[in-house]
């Protein structure tokens, strides 16, 4: 027997010491092998590439057309409302043991895009994120149709390089000039997590083996307005929800640039002062502030981050990515990160691969598959480069600014805008508890009607004491003067007999 047409296979036993060397011959075995096992065909790939080809080809063109130009008209509405009970009539929800046409799929298809919110729609501000990139959205159908884990650079060598130059980027960016270190990982609330995570390690490294027995009482030191992913995280973590704001041993301090509703910024110099003197880890909570890092007008919003442990950044948010692409940044370059999160999978993480192995960054994260988001920011700064995602930043606070133009309040800060809509009926009550309790009735009325009607879609909440008031988001460069008017108007329309 020739030896190219003989393969020696090594198998070893798990319950066994014994080695069993058998020789097989490839061309012998391919001839007798069967057509079927188990009732399925081997000796050819299921499905057809045609029929796949087609699918896509199709489902694209109402990706284009339903979802990109319809979802952008500001003539369209920005939701067909209905109901939970309605929705399930509409749609055909029930999953059978037989497969479907390729009709049927794609009006399943058509189906979702019609009766989700359009969140890419001029007149859409309701959350942190609006508007549509179409770099980044190609970015986001790249890596879905790759479909690779960035734990390690032999499965996602292009992502692992592109994610490492993205890091870096911002690492500058934040001024941190001996470098950092960081991960993108899935949402602002995880960076929080991975923030509390890393500063009670560096606490108490004993904790990562030993468990919460290795620590005194901790608590976490942080503003009524910051995030609620700081509690979250205190319970997800075995420190409680008590143990937030006040109590035993500080030892992490969170500050936010950008809250929620406000979108107010903490002052990170002062409280920089106090962590450096008494040697808490501070944290940066700059998931929706800190787009304002890339434009050299608004940066002094977060004055002192440089001097900063740690801070999480969402890129979904003010900039527009597709959801989701959140990065965690660390100025620690001994490798916190990797101490604090490694398991060392060896069947992950061989030391003894033919590359630098310090690309294998899975290790530092707590999740193990983790989908390569960096990509879809870093081709959308290829494209547009740093001064276009500038003005992206300049211009949704120059026209938060202009909002307040007509409205009776004072600039805010980023462009979060807050106001009252006040019906006739209630401009000539007293100020006093029966007007806030009158005026607390109102913003929930006029969002249910501006959603039936689907005109526009603007969230509302009740602040402190302080009766429910809108709070008007303004990110998408899509956005008018226009539609900004049209806002003011539309409340009033809607909410006038009120």
């Amino acid at each position: 027997m020739k030896k190219n047409k003989v393969i020696t296979f090594l198998f070893a036993g798990l319950n066994s010491h014994e080695h069993q060397n058998h020789e097989v011959d490839l061309k012998h075995q391919a001839k007798c092998s069967p057509t079927f096992m188990d009732n399925f065909a081997v000796n050819s790939p299921t499905g057809e590439m045609n029929a796949t080809e087609s699918f896509i080809h199709h489902a694209m063109e109402i990706i284009l057309e339903d979802a990109v130009k319809k979802a952008t008209d500001v003539r369209e509405k920005v939701c067909e409302w209905r109901s939970p009970e309605q929705l399930k009539e509409l749609l055909d929800l029930e999953l059978r043991d037989k497969g479907e046409s390729e009709s049927r799929v794609l009006q399943y298809c058509r189906d979702a895009i019609k009766y989700s919110v359009k969140t890419t729609h001029p007149r859409f501000f309701n959350q942190l994120y609006a508007g549509m990139d179409p770099y980044s959205m190609v970015g986001s159908f790249i890596t879905e149709a790759i479909t690779t884990s960035l734990y390690t650079y032999e499965v996602a060598p292009v992502f692992t390089l592109m994610e490492d130059t993205l890091l870096r980027k911002m690492i500058e960016m934040i001024g941190w000039d001996e470098g950092g270190d960081g991960i993108f990982n899935p949402g602002g609330s995880m960076s929080n997590m991975y923030a509390v995570n890393l500063a009670r390690y560096r606490y108490c490294p004993d904790i990562k083996e030993v468990g919460l027995f290795a620590a005194k009482r901790l608590v976490i030191l942080t503003s009524q307005e910051g995030h609620y992913s700081i509690s979250k995280g205190a319970a997800l973590l075995g420190i409680g929800t008590k143990n937030v704001y006040i109590g035993a041993v500080p030892f992490m301090v969170n500050a936010t640039a950008g809250t929620t509703v406000l979108g107010a910024f903490d002052p990170i110099e002062e409280i920089a002062d106090i962590c450096e003197k008494y040697n808490l880890w501070l944290h940066v909570d700059a998931c929706w502030g800190g787009a304002a890092l890339m434009s050299k007008k608004h940066k002094h919003l977060l004055k002192g981050i440089h001097r900063v442990n740690s801070v999480a950044w969402n890129l979904h948010k003010m900039l527009m990515v597709p959801l989701q692409c959140s990065a965690f940044l660390v100025r620690d370059k001994t490798s916190l990160l990797q101490h604090c999160h490694s398991a060392r999978a060896t069947y992950l993480f061989q030391q003894d691969k033919f590359y630098d192995v310090s690309y294998d960054t899975g290790d530092k994260s707590v999740q193990c598959g983790r989908k390569p988001d960096a990509f879809k920011f870093w081709l959308m700064w290829k494209a547009l480069g740093t001064t276009q995602l500038e003005q992206i930043v300049d211009r949704a606070i120059a026209m938060a600014r202009l909002v307040c133009a007509n409205v009776p309040v004072m600039d805010p800060e980023y462009s979060n805008v807050c106001f009252w809509y006040i019906p006739p009926s209630l401009r000539s009550v007293p100020h006093g508890p029966e007007r806030w309790k009158k005026l607390h009735t109102v913003a929930p009325v006029v969002k249910e009607r501006m959603m039936k009607k689907g005109s526009m879609m603007i969230g509302y909440q009740a602040h402190g004491d302080k009766p429910n008031f809108f709070r008007m988001v303004v990110i998408s460069p899509q956005v008018s003067r226009e539609d900004l008017n049209f806002v003011l108007d539309e409340i009033h329309n809607l909410g006038q007999d009120l």
